[in-house]
């Protein structure tokens, strides 16, 4: 049966440790962020006209830009699946940027494919829903982990080690994360093909950073469960120096991220593919977060997003 409308919803996400390293099979953990919202509405039409509607294009599915390719595949799969034969409006509204490591691509296709299947009135489940993303994400960042869909699509902080289902975390820190974005689009494959680069030309020391990267996410999850802000701190500094050895740091994250250590974060690295997009900084107070942001503002941040890390945000 076909609704007159169907809804799909979706959330921002960033990795709060494990960027790159879990694509070489080391785990990590991934922070949703529902307060940042994408939504998909997908409308019946009485033409055999199919419109997408976005901020970054607004046209006919057939001419959709190369940089939504991966969202055509998505939309051809899920046409064929249903035998979709109607016309529609496909309406994307998000709060998300673009290219900043917070899964913009991953949040799409997840709304996306709960939107189809709300039109379809057809019931999903988590498993098919992530592997219906994965025919998007394949084709947006080459050889994902999975991680981004398996975040954007929860409600719980994520444990999660690539081809397996991510472990919910619950965490209750007296903490908040300040997330900046630098205002350049992160260059997510550039980055991968780097750390490939350096594992080729530099292998044991890449593998020692990707190893060291795994130990720390381990570490963390110990310090998220024991409150031990300090040792987050730490590990989070640790963390953005496995990073920055493996290339997948740049200037504008390098700058923030000292400016955040140099006015109290108790630990700053970047967040997502790298090479432009996000970096995070834990402080130990709300307040303390506050006046972080207006710092980071003053030196260059494009946007802000203050995520408390008590029960209450990441519920």
């Amino acid at each position: 049966m076909v609704k007159q409308q169907g809804i799909g919803t979706s959330h921002a996400k960033i990795i709060l440790m494990g960027e790159h390293s879990v694509v070489y099979g080391q785990p990590a953990i991934a922070l949703p962020l529902p307060s940042v919202q994408l939504s998909v509405t997908l409308s019946n039409r009485q033409d055999n006209q199919r419109i997408i509607k976005s901020r970054y294009y607004h046209g006919s599915l057939e001419n959709l830009p190369s940089s939504m390719i991966g969202i055509k595949k998505l939309i051809d799969a899920l046409s064929t699946r249903f035998d979709d034969q109607n016309g529609w409006d496909l309406k994307i509204e998000s709060q998300l940027p673009a290219e900043r490591g917070m899964g913009s691509s991953a949040a799409s296709a997840i709304a996306i494919i709960r939107a189809f299947f709300d039109y379809y009135d057809e019931p999903l489940d988590r498993t098919l829903l992530l592997q219906l993303a994965d025919v998007e994400e394949q084709i947006t960042h080459r050889s994902p982990s999975g991680l981004d869909a398996a975040t954007v699509s929860s409600d719980k902080p994520l444990f999660y080690v690539k081809g397996r289902i991510g472990v919910p975390i619950e965490m209750n820190l007296d903490a908040s994360l300040v997330i900046a974005d630098t205002g350049k689009k992160g260059a997510t494959k550039e980055a991968i093909l780097a750390v490939k680069d350096e594992l080729k030309s530099n292998n044991e020391n890449a593998e020692r950073h990707i190893k060291h990267l795994g130990e720390l996410v381990k570490q963390t999850k110990d310090y998220l469960a024991q409150n031990d802000i300090v040792k987050l701190g730490d590990a989070l500094n640790f963390a953005q120096t496995d990073l920055a050895a493996l290339n997948v740091s740049d200037p504008s994250l390098d700058h923030l991220i000292q400016v955040a250590r140099d006015n109290g974060a108790l630990g700053a690295k970047l967040t997502g593919g790298g090479r432009g997009g996000c970096m995070i900084a834990l402080m130990q107070t709300a307040m303390g977060a506050r006046r972080l942001a207006s710092i980071l503002k003053e030196n260059g941040a494009h946007d802000i997003w203050l995520q408390p890390l008590d029960k209450r945000g990441n519920n």
